[in-house]
């Protein structure tokens, strides 16, 4: 399917060579997110890899390999354990095939879940907020319920 965007195809623009590849988060505690992100939210870690010349650490996880889906960048910088978030970020969103355990999951291994599920406003698509260690929220969304909002 070809968009069109101000007269421009997608096509045109080039767009049917391109996908998004990852979404980066600066972490305070390298291990404190990857234990979040792989134990209590079931991604597996991809890859990770040092740059002592740079005094960093990336690390990548996600559901599925690199080149088929899109992933999570984890950037912990050696001389920063926090960072301010502002108010320009919103969050990232994940659907669960069962909200209610995946949020029982979590709260179970010490996880902040910070909006309990149910109907988001104005809607019927059972939603949930969590937050990683650093203060991302992760929206959680009902799959089943995704085409009822």
């Amino acid at each position: 399917m070809t968009r069109r965007h101000n007269g421009v195809s997608s096509r045109e623009a080039g767009a049917s060579s391109m996908r998004m590849l990852h979404t980066m988060l600066r972490v305070g505690d390298l291990e404190r997110s990857l234990a979040f992100y792989t134990d209590m939210l079931g991604m597996q870690l991809l890859r990770r890899k040092e740059y002592p010349g740079g005094r960093f650490t990336l690390a990548f996880v996600g559901y599925g390999a690199e080149s088929e889906q899109t992933v999570l960048e984890l950037t912990h910088n050696w001389d920063s354990d926090s960072y301010d978030l502002g108010d320009g970020y919103g969050h990232i969103a994940l659907g669960v095939d069962d909200i209610y355990a995946t949020c029982t999951g979590i709260a179970a291994k010490g996880g902040r879940v910070v909006r309990e599920p149910g109907p988001m406003k104005h809607g019927s698509t059972v939603i949930a907020f969590v937050e990683d260690p650093d203060g991302y929220k992760v929206e959680l969304i009902q799959l089943s319920s995704r085409s009822k909002g």
